[in-house]
C-alpha cells in the first residue's frame, strides 16, 4: 500500500469507520502477533498483549504524524506493550563486565532447515535473554534503542544479548540439536 492509501485508511479510522479499523488491524495483526509471540513465548498471553497494543494503537492514532511507516509505528507500540508485560513478570537483567566467549560458529547451512529448532530453543530462554535477543537479532533494534525501551544501560543490553546467544547455543547443544543443525 502506498502512503496516500495508508493516509486514507488512517483518516477513515480516525473518523470512526469500523471497516477501516478492521482493515488496519488485518494488515498488521499477523506480523505483530509474531513479534508478541517471539517476545512473550506464550500464545494466550501474546494474543492478550496484541489486543492491548491495538487498543493503544487506535487510541493514539490521532498522534501518528507519518514520520515513519504506519507498520513501524505500530510495531513500536507492540514492542513496548510486550516489554511492559514482561516487566510485570520481572525478568532479571544484571550488569556485568564479563561476557561469555562466543560459541556460535558460522556455517553455510540452509537456514530453512534450522528455523524450528532455533525457535524452540529461543522459547526455552529466560524472559530477559529472550526479550533482548528478539529485539536485537529478530526485530532489528540496536542496543541504544533496546536500552531506552527497557530502561537499562547500553552495556547491559550488549552483555545480555551476548549471554542470550551463549544460552541459545547451550540449549541447542544440550538437546543435541546443535549437531543436527549442521547436518
Amino acid at each position: 500500500m502506498d502512503l496516500a492509501a495508508d493516509k486514507r485508511m488512517i483518516d477513515s479510522c480516525l473518523s470512526g469507520d469500523r471497516q477501516a479499523q478492521y482493515e488496519l488491524y488485518g494488515k498488521y495483526c499477523k506480523g505483530m502477533f509474531n513479534v508478541c509471540l517471539r517476545m512473550i513465548n506464550d500464545r494466550n498471553e501474546a494474543e492478550d498483549v496484541l489486543q492491548n497494543a491495538f487498543i493503544e494503537v487506535f487510541g493514539k492514532l490521532k498522534y501518528f504524524r507519518y514520520e515513519s511507516a504506519p507498520g513501524a509505528w505500530i510495531k513500536r507500540i507492540v514492542v513496548n506493550q510486550c516489554i511492559n508485560h514482561l516487566r510485570k513478570r520481572r525478568p532479571v537483567l544484571t550488569e556485568s563486565g564479563e561476557l561469555p566467549e562466543s560459541t556460535a560458529e558460522e556455517t553455510g547451512t540452509d537456514p530453512e532447515l534450522n528455523v524450528g529448532r532455533i525457535r524452540n530453543a529461543i522459547a526455552q530462554m529466560p524472559d530477559g535473554y529472550r526479550t533482548i535477543f528478539c529485539l536485537y537479532a529478530m526485530e532489528g533494534y540496536d542496543h541504544g534503542e533496546i536500552a531506552e525501551i527497557m530502561d537499562i544501560s547500553e552495556s547491559t543490553s550488549k552483555s545480555q544479548y551476548s549471554r542470550a546467544r551463549a544460552r541459545l547455543y547451550d540449549i541447542l547443544k544440550e538437546s543435541g540439536d546443535i549437531n543436527r543443525l549442521y547436518e
